[in-house]
C-alpha cells in the first residue's frame, strides 16, 4: 500500500499543486478595472474574492460574459443560476482549474492567473462530483490529502480529528470510501476541502443529489463555518440561498443579472404590490368595491370559513391600505386580516432568468 500511496501522492501533487502556466488564451482585458481592496460600508470588511470583467470562451461559445462581483471576507455568497448558466465554469476559474479568456480574478490577494500556487494554498475547493479514491479508507484518505496540501506533520492528527468531527464522518473513518453512501462521500469531500484550514471555501453544487436529511445536515454545517471561513457556493436550488446565504449573485446565459440580498433584490425588481385581506361581507359587493379602488390592477376573491379572501395586486407606487380600510368601515364590513406579500426569491429568479 505504501508504494501505491506514493504513486497517488506524486500524481496528486502534479494535479493539485503544480503551478499552472498562464494560458495563451487568457488576455487581460484593456477595460478591466484596477483591483483594489474594498470595504463593506456597513461592516468594514474586505473583499476575499474580486472578479472583474471575467470572460470565458469555449471555441466560439461564450460561457461567461464579462461578469464582475465580490465575495466579502467572512460571508456566505450564493452563486445562483439555471443549469448551463456558467456557474461551474466560473467556479473552476476561481479555483485555478481553468484559465479565463479575459478579465482579472484575485483570491485572498493573489491573482489566479499569475499566482495560482498561492491561491490554491488559500482555498478549499469541493467540485460538484468529488473525485475520491474508493479503495482508500476515510481516515487514510484525509491523512494523504493533508500531506499533499502541506499540513505540517505535527498538526495532521488534530486537523483530521477536527474535520472528522465537524463533518460528521467520525463513525465511518475506518470504512472504505467506495462503500459509503452519496451523502457520506459528500461529507468526505467537504472534510478534504477543510483539512488545510483554508481561508476561503469554494463549493460547486455541494447539496446536489442529497436527500432532504442529508441536505439539512450539510446546510447546518455550512452555516457553522460562517465567519471562520469565507464561502462561495454555486447552486440552482433557491431554498439553499434563502436559508444560508448573506448575499447572492444570479447569472443567466453567462451574464450576471443581479447581486444583493433577497430583500435588496425584492425592492429593486418588484414592480407590483400584493396585498392579502380577509373580509366579512357580501361576496360580490366586496369584490366589486375593492376592484374599483384607484390603483388596483386585479382582485382574486375566494370564499371560505364565512369570510372572503382577497388577493389584491396594485402598482409598485400604490398603497391602497388606507382607502381599503375606509371602504370597509363605510360599509360596515369586518376586517379579519390585512398584510402585504413581497416577491419571494423564486419570483425574482423567474423574472430575471426566464427566456424573453
Amino acid at each position: 500500500m505504501s508504494n501505491s500511496l506514493e504513486e497517488l501522492r506524486k500524481e496528486q501533487q502534479g494535479s493539485d499543486m503544480a503551478e499552472e502556466p498562464q494560458s495563451k488564451n487568457h488576455t487581460p482585458s484593456k477595460d478591466v478595472e484596477p483591483i483594489e481592496t474594498r470595504e463593506v460600508k456597513a461592516a468594514n470588511r474586505q473583499a476575499a474574492i474580486e472578479v472583474r470583467n471575467l470572460t470565458k470562451y469555449y471555441g466560439d461559445f461564450l460561457a461567461v460574459d464579462n461578469i464582475s462581483f465580490e465575495v466579502w471576507d467572512g460571508e456566505i455568497l450564493g452563486f445562483l443560476g439555471p443549469n448551463g448558466a456558467g456557474k461551474s465554469t466560473t467556479i473552476k476559474i476561481l479555483s485555478c482549474f481553468q484559465p479565463a479568456t479575459e478579465g482579472s480574478v484575485q483570491v485572498a490577494g493573489h491573482d489566479v492567473f499569475t499566482d495560482s500556487l498561492n491561491v490554491r494554498r488559500k482555498i478549499g475547493y469541493m467540485p460538484e462530483n468529488v473525485p475520491l479514491y474508493p479503495e482508500m479508507r476515510v481516515r487514510e484518505y484525509l491523512r494523504f490529502r493533508a500531506a499533499i496540501k502541506g499540513v505540517p506533520r505535527s498538526e495532521r492528527s488534530s486537523r483530521m480529528a477536527e474535520c472528522l468531527e465537524l463533518c460528521g464522518i467520525k463513525e465511518v473513518e475506518g470504512k472504505l470510501i467506495g462503500q459509503l453512501s452519496k451523502g457520506y462521500r459528500q461529507r468526505v469531500g467537504l472534510a478534504d476541502a477543510l483539512i488545510a484550514d483554508p481561508k476561503i471555501l469554494i463549493l460547486d453544487e455541494p447539496l446536489a443529489s442529497l436527500d432532504p436529511n442529508q441536505q439539512g445536515y450539510a446546510k447546518r454545517l455550512i452555516q457553522d463555518l460562517k465567519g471562520k471561513h469565507t464561502i462561495i457556493f454555486s447552486t440552482h436550488i433557491l431554498s439553499d440561498v434563502e436559508e444560508i446565504c448573506d448575499r447572492m449573485v444570479i447569472i443567466d446565459k453567462g451574464k450576471m443579472v443581479a447581486a444583493g440580498t433577497p430583500e435588496e433584490l425584492a425592492n429593486r425588481y418588484e414592480d407590483q404590490h400584493h396585498l392579502h385581506a380577509e373580509v366579512v361581507g357580501p361576496f360580490n359587493d366586496v369584490k366589486t368595491r375593492v376592484a374599483g379602488i384607484e390603483g388596483v390592477l386585479s382582485v382574486n376573491a375566494t370564499e371560505h370559513d364565512g369570510c372572503i379572501g382577497l388577493d389584491i395586486v396594485t402598482g409598485a407606487d400604490t398603497d391602497i391600505r388606507e382607502e381599503l380600510s375606509k371602504q370597509l368601515l363605510q360599509n360596515n364590513w369586518g376586517l379579519r386580516e390585512l398584510h402585504t406579500q413581497r416577491m419571494d426569491l423564486a419570483d425574482i429568479f423567474r423574472k430575471l432568468t426566464q427566456a424573453k
